[in-house]
């Protein structure tokens, strides 16, 4: 070993021990480092800042910029709520869907794109669901990686390897020979997500009811209103069926709320506000307020033919784009001051619909409806979110407190969302058929949103999670120290010591091993180039197919789950997530050791050692 390898050695072990203990922050870890290596010798100043110049760098932050523009358009809040539609407030079922859907879609592009696409749609159904981000952003990263096993284009990794095989005469892979292998890991990393999420922190996400503005979650939890959400849909043959909700005046016969009403339309659904006149269909989904918990639901459907369908978020949280909420305040000149709700007409009125009140600082529990209003009292109001902004500007009878954290996501241009996903598909084709490289692919659908205005500039630029971006640029020059100082053709040397005379699978497992070790230093495509060649000369010692020992690479390579450097998918979910270096080790090594298992016992079966496929 050379004196400058040792350094090399050094200062990886001093970076991973600063990334175990979280001080500094990792990017100023990353940013430490880019500056040391330079000074040591081992590498050029122009090598260690050669990452801001590298495409994977670029193509990073340009699909930053086209989650964004999913987000803006509405298509993320789209898939979002269609998770939570189905997964209901269930954790369990959130995890699987949400690691079905990622590692589908990170099967025909970048597993690093999908994962920027999607951290947006989990913080909202995180919120949605009142379910703390670290819960859900784990197995987003660990989908995300599996994705990789998916098919050839999935990940850098496989086409590395692929085109090595064909460089020393042999037959490639085709674009599904890696969904053998694929599938189960999905399937096993699925079930082991749903055992390690207890690891990843508390259930429930207490910042957001504690701290900084109010979210929906908060407010349903202050003033009481777990269990008051119903959603009931009109069958055919209902007697609502053609009635104005005037003539069934639900709240002073029942104490019955509708907050809003779904209505079906041949290609899609909408939102729309209950007023007095609002005549009903058939198909209406009712989402209503029930105050009393006594009440005999089930007996009214029964009645008027209507469908009790299961809930999604927490008191109709998921509708947020649609339905608002907010914190008001009846002021010593309101014309409110003396009056109930029902004499005011409030809801005809300002088209909003009161469910809660606190006075005093306590919230008020019954007789809401006729409850004399008085100066000081506090209304949180539901409603169209044009209907909240008209209280902002018109502060005559109420004053707005609070506005919440939701209020911010509204889509900015809804009728952008088919555009944004021809955009997507356009990108997704352009990368799949390789008819250009990835990253002018991605720039490409960075400037089409731009054209079209789904997204402007300060959008784009506010978009792009920096630190992200620069804790991996300053770990690639560790990738060039450790290759210019010889530090992995001596790994390479040993591996094949070591492996020369075992049998075939024990030499599986180590090619395995050495890939998912090396790839916690540098990218996993650097791993894949450099552990390509080494693992089919191993292959020719030991006189058996290239194809079993190719394979064990690539998947290897994509086995990144023990450190949130080990790949930018990880990277990625680190601030989201809120997670620490020990979660990933403590999260990832098990299912890295699960992942080996079943990499050697199944790829032997698919590619046999004796024979090429």
């Amino acid at each position: 070993m050379t004196s400058e390898l040792a350094i090399v050695l050094g200062l990886l072990g001093l970076t991973i021990a600063m990334f175990a203990a979280n001080r500094p922050r990792m990017d100023v870890v990353a940013l430490i480092m880019m500056t040391a290596l330079p000074l040591t010798g081992v590498i050029s100043l122009p090598e260690a800042l050669s990452g801001f110049s590298d495409p994977n760098i670029i193509l990073i932050a340009a699909l930053f910029v086209l989650g964004e523009g999913l987000v803006r358009t509405g298509v993320a809040q789209r898939v979002g709520d269609l998770l939570i539609r189905h997964a209901g407030r269930s954790e369990a079922r959130l995890i699987v869907l949400l690691m079905i859907a990622v590692a589908g879609i990170g099967s025909v592009m970048s597993s690093t794109g999908v994962v920027a696409i999607f951290i947006p749609i989990v913080l909202r159904v995180a919120r949605g669901a009142d379910i703390a981000p670290g819960r859900l952003m784990m197995p987003l990263s660990v989908a995300a990686l599996i994705s990789g096993m998916m098919t050839l284009v999935a990940t850098a990794p496989n086409l590395v390897v692929h085109g090595e095989l064909v460089r020393q005469g042999s037959d490639g892979f085709h674009f599904f020979a890696f969904t053998p292998f694929g599938l189960p890991v999905l399937l096993l990393g699925i079930l082991y997500m749903l055992f390690a999420r207890r690891w990843l922190g508390p259930e429930r996400a207490p910042a957001a009811r504690t701290i900084g503005r109010p979210s929906f979650a908060r407010w349903i939890e202050e003033y009481g209103l777990v269990g008051r959400e119903h959603r009931l849909a009109i069958e055919p043959g209902s007697p609502w069926i053609g009635r104005r909700l005037e003539e069934l005046d639900l709240r002073a016969t029942s104490g019955i709320n509708i907050v809003a009403i779904e209505r079906q339309h041949r290609f899609t659904s909408s939102v729309v506000q209950p007023r007095p006149e609002t005549e009903l269909a058939a198909g209406d989904v009712l989402f209503l307020d029930l105050p009393r918990a006594e009440f005999d639901l089930a007996g009214l459907a029964a009645r008027a033919r209507l469908k009790l369908l299961t809930l999604a978020g927490a008191y109709f949280s998921d509708l947020s784009q649609a339905i608002g909420m907010a914190e008001v305040m009846i002021p010593a000149n309101s014309a409110l001051v003396g009056r109930t709700l029902v004499g005011s007409a409030f809801r005809s009125v300002h088209g909003l619909t009161v469910i809660g009140m606190k006075r005093a600082g306590k919230p008020w529990r019954e007789g809401l409806l006729d409850e004399v209003l008085k100066v000081g009292d506090t209304l949180l109001v539901t409603g169209p979110w044009r209907a909240i902004r008209r209280l902002q500007r018109n502060r005559q009878d109420l004053l707005p407190l609070e506005m919440p954290m939701e209020m911010d996501e509204i889509v900015a241009v809804p009728s952008g969302a088919p555009v944004a996903i021809g955009i997507l598909a356009l990108v997704v084709a352009l990368m799949v058929s390789g008819l250009v490289p990835n990253v002018l692919a991605a720039l490409l659908g960075c400037l089409l949103l731009g054209l079209f205005r789904c997204i402007d500039m300060n959008a784009a630029y506010r978009s792009i999670h920096w630190q992200s971006l620069i804790l991996i640029v300053g770990m690639l020059p560790f990738s060039l120290a450790l290759q210019n100082t010889g530090g992995i053709e001596l790994a390479a040397g040993l591996l094949r010591d070591v492996v020369g005379e075992v049998a075939p699978r024990l030499a599986l497992a180590a090619v395995f091993v050495v890939t998912a070790l090396l790839s916690l230093f540098i990218s996993n495509t650097a791993t894949a180039v450099l552990m390509a060649p080494v693992a089919l000369a191993l292959a020719a010692e030991l006189g058996l197919s290239p194809h079993p020992f190719a394979m064990t690479v690539a998947l290897a390579a994509s086995a990144a789950f023990m450190t949130p450097v080990s790949s930018p998918v990880n990277t990625l979910v680190v601030g989201p997530g809120g997670y620490r270096f020990g979660d990933f080790v403590r999260v990832g090594t098990p299912f890295a050791i699960i992942v080996l298992v079943t990499v050697v016992l199944l790829v032997p079966l698919v590619f046999p050692f004796h024979s090429a496929p």
